[in-house]
């Protein structure tokens, strides 16, 4: 077992000229790029996405070696590698990715492994949650289960590699060694991933302090929008596996892609770009109405908070009243740059500020050029003027903008959750790590309908699984806090959308989207319930990044 661990060393070099590093070995090696889950799980991209990074990594660090300075400051869109990931950049510097339209941020490494392993055969080991969706194992636990298979070993323990599970491969079974609980597993051929064009070192020894250990080790950066409690971070090997009953966070699609979304297009033609996040926003048809108290026979104060409503809601007059056009947006939150742009790469499309913005081909303006550099008005971030143009047109269209750069958001941001309803109750049994106070129950109510030009397939119906929904708030200031924001995150359409299920595999349905409930009472183990001390300060900073904070609740 040993040796099947060290397979998935996660400790790479830059490639180039050959060099004596102690502790490494020079080889080629097959290249996996993982991105981490909220659990701590890294999910690898797909082999064609995997090269594609590799691309962009190897040539950041041959600007670099030229310049002197190591790695250059490079991020890579991932657009140009698979439609579906228009969105992503990935900034190479601090390993983190990026996605444009919600400014979720996540961690993403670079692991080698050797030529002979599963990586390179493109063979995956998965496990079924309790709906029956099929999740990967880690490439590093691939590997290991592979090397198994191929040895005959009917039995394997997964403790050295941090999980708590016995493997027994030829029933496909995995067992909880504490509960002796059972999940089904397989063996999944895909694409194979790329091997490393030049010399690639692989560490053969105790990880050390060294820039290949550090760039290529399979940490990166803990990012501050990192999910839930955070209290103890995750192993990257050791975070457990979710029940498919609760909420599931991971952002991972079928395929290993993060969100499936088309490609930025035409700006009066392209579609919405179509988050399918595990978490999605709740769409909501109105506002949230004043809360009346209603006492019932069992004591709890049921405030119900209706969204369906026959009139048009304060939020719809806004929206009519704010500019929508794409190209009245635009101008309205960047200022054209005059004389010769900075030397910088504008990051939505990745070409120089001083050259046409890459999104000529497809987005046409009478009145803003390819050639035109536009700055943020607060942020100062500045980009092509067209390549906001065409990330506009590809977004909800509500009159908003978020820079790419930085996340701030200019404008109020509006989401696509369908209609429903939303009901807050409060009871006195306390949550773990608050016993000194009662409890918020928010259930939210959405049924199934017919999309809207706003989301992914309009025209088509979608479904709307495991309504009711409950989440659980402390009865406490901060918790009352995060109710009261979570309101206005319902009335702009923030808690839900139509999307990819992560759990199922299901298209064309109701998800949660970036602002993540707690829907249990206890049981913490999941990630979806108390105690959880970390949580209302996380879920605070998930709706600030919404353009949800403490200012919309003074107006």
């Amino acid at each position: 077992m040993a040796a099947a661990q060290g397979a998935g060393s996660s400790s790479a070099g830059p490639p180039g000229a050959p060099v004596s590093i102690p502790g490494h070995s020079s080889s080629t090696a097959v290249v996996v790029w993982e991105w981490q889950d909220e659990f701590g799980r890294w999910r690898p991209y797909r082999g064609d996405v995997c090269k594609f990074i590799e691309q962009g990594f190897q040539a950041s660090q041959q600007k670099g070696r030229r310049s002197g300075s190591g790695l250059v400051s490079s991020s890579i869109s991932l657009g140009h590698a698979d439609a579906g990931l228009a969105p992503y950049v990935i900034d190479i510097p601090s390993l983190t990715q990026f996605r444009q339209d919600t400014g979720t941020m996540r961690a993403v490494r670079r692991h080698l492994f050797p030529r002979d392993s599963a990586a390179e055969q493109g063979i995956i080991w998965e496990w079924q949650n309790d709906e029956r969706g099929w999740f990967p194992y880690e490439m590093n636990v691939c590997v290991f289960l592979e090397q198994a298979h191929a040895s005959s070993h009917q039995r394997v323990d997964l403790g050295p590699l941090g999980y708590n599970y016995e493997v027994d491969l030829v029933a496909q079974v995995q067992t909880n060694k504490t509960t002796r609980f059972c999940r089904s597993v397989r063996r999944r051929v895909d694409n194979p991933y790329p091997v490393t064009a030049a010399l690639a070192p692989v560490h053969t020894g105790t990880g050390c302090s060294c820039q290949q250990c550090w760039l290529n080790g399979g940490t990166g950066p803990i990012t501050t929008r990192y999910r839930h409690s955070m209290t103890n971070f995750p192993n990257s090997s050791a975070a457990p596996q979710v029940s498919g009953r609760t909420t599931s966070v991971s952002s991972s699609g079928v395929g290993f892609v993060p969100y499936n979304k088309p490609a930025l297009s035409g700006a009066r033609s392209a579609p919405r770009l179509n988050a399918q996040s595990s978490w999605a926003f709740p769409q909501a048809g109105g506002a949230v109405g004043p809360s009346t108290g209603l006492s019932t026979s069992n004591g709890v104060s049921a405030l119900n908070l209706p969204v369906k409503m026959s009139k048009p809601s304060k939020l719809n007059q806004a929206l009519a009243a704010a500019p929508t056009d794409p190209e009245a947006v635009v101008r309205k939150y960047l200022v054209e740059v005059k004389g010769t742009p900075v030397d910088e790469d504008c990051i939505i499309c990745m070409e120089k500020l001083a050259s046409p913005s890459g999104y000529s081909d497809t987005c046409e303006c009478r009145t803003i050029k390819p050639e035109m550099v536009g700055r943020l008005t607060n942020c100062q971030h500045s980009f092509h003027m067209l390549c906001v143009l065409a990330m506009y047109s590809n977004g909800n269209k509500d009159g908003s903008l978020q820079c790419p750069s930085c996340k701030t958001i200019y404008g109020e941001k509006t989401g696509t959750q369908p209609k429903g309803k939303m009901e807050v109750s409060t009871f006195p049994q306390s949550l773990p790590g608050h016993r000194d106070c009662g409890t918020i129950q928010i259930v939210y109510h959405i049924s199934r309908g017919i999309q809207g030009p706003e989301h992914p397939n309009p025209g088509m119906p979608y479904t709307a699984r495991g309504f009711p929904r409950y989440c659980y708030l402390p009865d406490n200031e901060k918790g009352r806090k995060v109710l009261e924001l979570l309101k206005v995150a319902w009335n702009r359409r923030l808690i839900f959308t139509v999307g990819t299920s992560n759990t199922t595999g299901e298209s064309n349905t109701v998800v949660w989207n970036e602002i993540h409930h707690k829907t249990e009472m206890d049981t913490n183990l999941s990630g979806h319930g108390y105690p959880d001390p970390n949580y209302l300060d996380n879920v605070l900073a998930e709706l600030a990044a919404q353009g949800v904070t403490e200012d919309c609740l003074r107006k």
